[in-house]
């Protein structure tokens, strides 16, 4: 799948570079014609990283690709050393 216009990344799920699911593409951020940043509903795991907030704003330097799945950097999230299919230690106590 080709992406040719802004409005075919719409909807898609959105991964990171470690294959963690994030959310999905909800709406695109213009600057001057440009696209700035990508909103994103999140969901699974990844919603405790970010203090329960139903979607936050990846610039486009954390987007690695778009095609069939959006995929973005591990790097663009608050505590990138986590990996969220893992639970971490203070939960399991």
């Amino acid at each position: 799948m080709r992406i040719k216009k802004i409005t075919d990344a719409i909807g898609l799920r959105v991964y990171t570079d470690r294959g963690d699911y994030f959310g999905e593409v909800e709406e695109a951020n213009l600057f001057e014609n440009k696209v700035d940043g990508w909103k994103i509903r999140v969901g699974g795991a990844v919603t405790s990283l970010i203090g329960g907030a139903r979607g936050v704003i990846i610039p486009n330097q954390f987007v690695r690709a778009i095609s069939d799945i959006f995929i973005i950097s591990q790097a663009a999230l608050p505590n990138s050393e986590q990996n969220f299919a893992e639970p971490s230690e203070e939960n399991l106590m």
